[in-house]
């Protein structure tokens, strides 16, 4: 069979050269350079890169608001995920109902999730005579309370996963040796979910810090760019601004840098305790 690999392989190997490396590539080429079209391409050195930081304070605003929304949800997430797991796998009545309630928001767009809650809380600011782009802060803990809505309920079907998978042999020895409920929890149910916490919180992780159609639709980075995540400004930068195309390729590069080396650190943490358990 080995003779034949490249053969099967090659469908995947193609689709992967063009529509990622390939492109990846001519961007990161792209990110030394000045230009308006790939045409008028004109080396540049590492000056974008400099200007990326040195002169436009929004990129280093935009990283600091993403980098503690990311914290922020995937704490959330991630614990009130789990928490429903937990009630969701007990003998509840209907409960297969409520993993269906809780997993449909999912299933909505993003940009269009971002302006049904533009509605709901723009609705409910309304009686204090404000928006959601009256403070950062709104915009801030709107962000977050979507980005909850959206993603507990499929972080929530990782973790029921996880937890009918768990030796029933180790919970009852542990009932047996006196634990209590808290003491199996943490002790047994957890340790042996490493796996599913591994996968739960790369996801929420990766998709908090790439965020972008919900907060073009949420917010739009108002009032005056302070709620615009990194990709909002990377797309505001690229788009909006003539002459900043390098520049904007160039926090393009640097945004792919950060997220893969986090990605690789909670990977490699997380993935060290499931050895351990």
């Amino acid at each position: 069979m080995k003779k034949y690999a490249p053969v099967f392989l090659l469908p995947t190997g193609a689709a992967f050269i063009i529509a990622f490396a390939a492109p990846f590539v001519m961007g990161l080429y792209l990110s030394f350079t000045e230009f308006t079209t790939v045409d008028s391409a004109k080396f540049v050195g590492i000056a974008n890169y400099i200007k990326a930081f040195a002169s436009d304070s929004s990129f280093l605003n935009a990283l600091w608001f993403t980098v503690k929304f990311t914290v922020v949800s995937v704490v959330t997430v991630n614990i009130l995920a789990f928490m429903l797991a937990v009630v969701l796998t007990k003998p509840l009545k209907g409960r297969n109902f409520y993993r269906t309630v809780f997993f449909m928001p999912n299933l909505i767009g993003g940009i269009v999730l971002g302006y049904i809650w533009n509605v709901i809380i723009n609705g409910i600011l309304a009686y204090a005579g404000v928006d959601i782009t009256y403070s950062a802060n709104y915009g801030f803990w709107g962000l977050v309370l979507l980005m909850n809505w959206q993603m507990i309920g499929y972080m929530m079907i990782i973790y029921i996963a996880g937890i009918q998978s768990v030796d029933r042999a180790l919970t009852e020895a542990a009932y047996i040796d006196g634990a209590t409920n808290r003491q199996a929890l943490f002790h047994v149910t957890i340790p042996s979910l490493m796996p599913s916490i591994t996968i739960c919180t790369f996801l929420t992780l990766t998709n908090s810090f790439k965020l972008f159609d919900q907060n073009l639709a949420l917010t739009g980075g108002a009032p005056g760019k302070s709620t615009a995540m990194l990709a909002l400004d990377i797309y505001d930068t690229f788009y909006g601004r003539i002459g900043w195309q390098g520049v904007g390729q160039a926090k393009a590069v640097v945004f792919f840098v950060i997220v893969a080396l986090i990605a690789f650190v909670q990977l490699y943490i997380t993935r060290s305790k499931e050895v351990e358990a």
